[in-house]
């Protein structure tokens, strides 16, 4: 997507139909990211207009290193994790080091290389993911950190980062078996 300068100028100066028509560009593709970091839709919604308020309260702060819509991701996915540590501080929630191997149901005859998933399916089983590999799973995925980032951003050591996408992976693999198996039984 190209940056339309004229428009971020018009969302500077405030102006009100500019704000809309840059909601409406990037809204989607900002609540995809929600998406993937909340436990629901309704939640997601809830992060992605706390991140708007965000990006125009603060769109004077971008200075036009990188891209916009980077920015923006940016904004998002920190105000993501903010609400996590919100809801965590306020509903006693499994730590990073609290989840374990014995978490994960292992099921050895299980072969996912022949299941295909479809998009939902697959944000579906993301969003089934415990929320300490679900951030790090996506931070690394989707919005490309290193290891030493997501560490930095969410005060974990680099090896916590990778043994918890690891698993992270692991447990997502096995949530679309069970997922692939519980549609197979629904046309018997």
């Amino acid at each position: 997507m190209t940056f339309d300068y004229e428009l971020y100028q018009r969302c500077l100066s405030g102006e009100r139909a500019a704000q809309e028509k840059l909601y409406k560009i990037y809204a989607p593709i900002m609540y995809g990211i929600c998406l993937r970091y909340t436990k629901d839709q309704d939640e997601a919604k809830d992060v992605l207009q706390e991140a708007f308020i965000k990006i125009f309260t603060n769109i004077d702060g971008f200075r036009g290193e990188g891209s916009f819509e980077g920015w923006m991701k940016r904004i998002v996915i920190n105000t993501s994790l903010n609400n996590y540590y919100k809801s965590k501080k306020e509903i006693s929630d499994k730590n990073f080091d609290d989840i374990r191997e014995t978490d994960i149901q292992h099921d050895e005859e299980d072969n996912l290389e022949e299941l295909r998933f479809n998009k939902t399916e697959m944000l579906e089983a993301i969003q089934k993911l415990p929320d300490g590999y679900k951030q790090i799973f996506n931070m690394y995925v989707f919005e490309k950190y290193k290891h030493r980032e997501i560490a930095e951003l969410l005060n974990i050591s680099v090896n916590t980062s990778k043994s918890q996408l690891s698993k992270a992976r692991t447990y997502l693999q096995k949530t679309l078996i069970r997922m692939e198996k519980a549609k197979k039984q629904q046309k018997r």
